[in-house]
């Protein structure tokens, strides 16, 4: 299933990667997500990209109960994203990547920071896949809200966090 969003900040892109590559802005949106706990790993390299990656266990109560006996009280999400160097524009590209640890449930993205005005724009376009024969769009259309719903809280964590420094 194809999935778009967006999320807009009011600083540019290099304040933005900044936020982003800050382990404690992972830490923040980990916590905003619902996190039951948490870690962080954030490598920037020489030529100025960078792979930030999350692991939360999340609680499946919001989770249907058909779904739930499937996936326990607890769900291990893994998220990694990938930054290339800042190019002359201030702009940068990059890829997501998120699992659910032992479900069949991905989502692969592409992303970018994109100056517009005084502000950024992340583009997110990807694909929401549950390799499950049969009912796998089905599980794509009900992890749907999820995904989208954990992207606004990325972007409300991340507008609270600018505007907080």
């Amino acid at each position: 299933m194809r999935l778009s969003a967006e999320i807009r900040y009011e600083a540019g892109p290099k304040r933005v990667f900044g936020m982003i590559v800050d382990p404690a802005f992972q830490a923040a949106k980990c916590a905003a997500t619902g996190s039951l706990e948490h870690e962080v790993d954030v490598t920037e390299h020489a030529d100025g990209g960078a792979t930030v990656f999350t692991r939360r266990t999340l609680p499946t109560d919001q989770v249907p109960d058909a779904v739930r006996v499937l996936v326990g009280r607890t769900v291990h999400l893994a998220e990694t994203q990938c930054w290339e160097p800042e190019r002359a524009d201030g702009s940068r590209s990059g890829t997501i990547r998120v699992e659910i640890e032992g479900t069949p449930l991905r989502f692969t993205a592409s992303t970018a920071l994109v100056p517009v005005g005084e502000g950024t724009r992340q583009p997110i376009d990807g694909e929401l896949r549950a390799n499950v024969p049969l009912i796998g769009g089905r599980i794509e259309k009900a992890a749907e809200p999820a995904v989208r719903g954990a992207i606004r809280v990325e972007e409300r964590t991340g507008t609270s966090w600018l505007a907080e420094r």
